[in-house]
């Protein structure tokens, strides 16, 4: 989770969405490799990509607001199935090869792409997605609400800290409490049956992770994983927590462009 801007010099909003509704900022470079397209997760926002796309040089790179948070929150409804076909939507769109990344739940909808269009990706790479359908791990949590800003502030100060929520202006706090909505909707997603079945993943995938507080948990995930999915590359990186993508851009970058010289291979 971030409030960091994009770069000029790196993702840039357009004017014209390809799916009405859907806030979409890209950086384009000369001859790239593939196009990247980034899907944050719960309580995210496209912004917190902005430090990995100016380290991905030889990638076009996509990130969005997913319907639901900041500059999509006026597209609704909101489920598991529309964010997958917004994604369908955006690789469309595209020319040439296309990996998606997935931050957290952002993973699970990237799979559910590749799944359900494996013709339309070339590429998996997710970091520390839930799948407790593959590895069930006890949370120890109060059931949801329905009050969705008081859910909100809960994950943030939960995931985060409750110190930095409270040095956070009262505008930001506001802006984090309407992401409540896209974030219940996520939760909701993961407190039922498994969304897809993990073993038709056929396209070419990996699952990063750190070596944060619960990294003992996806050391065990990553076995199985392993045992479902034979194909998938399982990759732990140090000094990482689950925002790795604001705190570890350089090792992230570093590993999607290896795994895809691999996948070219």
């Amino acid at each position: 989770m971030s409030s960091l801007p994009f770069s000029p010099s790196s993702l840039v909003f357009s004017t014209e969405s390809i799916v009405e509704g859907l806030a979409i900022a890209e950086r384009r470079v000369d001859n790239p490799k593939a196009t990247v397209i980034c899907i944050h997760g719960g309580l995210d926002r496209g912004a917190s990509f902005g430090r990995l796309s100016r380290r991905l040089e030889n990638f076009d790179l996509i990130a969005y607001d997913r319907r639901g948070y900041q500059g999509s929150r006026g597209l609704t409804p909101l489920s598991l199935e529309l964010h997958i076909e917004d994604l369908y939507k955006i690789v469309e769109a595209q020319s040439g090869p296309v990996i998606l990344f997935g931050h957290s739940f952002g993973g699970v909808i990237a799979q559910g792409l590749a799944i359900k269009h494996p013709e339309k990706v070339d590429l998996v790479v997710t970091y520390e997605s839930p799948t407790p359908w593959v590895l069930h791990r006890e949370l120890n949590r109060p059931p949801l609400t329905d009050d969705a800003r008081y859910e909100a502030e809960h994950f943030f100060t939960r995931m985060v800290s409750r110190k930095i929520w409270d040095r956070l202006s009262e505008e930001e706090r506001e802006s984090r409490r309407l992401d409540g909505e896209g974030l219940l909707s996520d939760l909701q997603e993961l407190r039922y049956n498994a969304p897809f079945d993990i073993t038709e993943l056929k396209t070419p995938s990996a699952y990063i992770h750190g070596d944060g507080i619960i990294g003992e948990y996806y050391i065990a995930l990553c076995k199985e994983l392993n045992k479902v999915v034979p194909t998938m590359k399982t990759i732990a990186i140090e000094k990482a927590n689950h925002g790795a993508h604001l705190q570890n851009p350089d090792q992230l970058s570093e590993l999607i462009t290896s795994l895809w010289g691999q996948t070219c291979e």
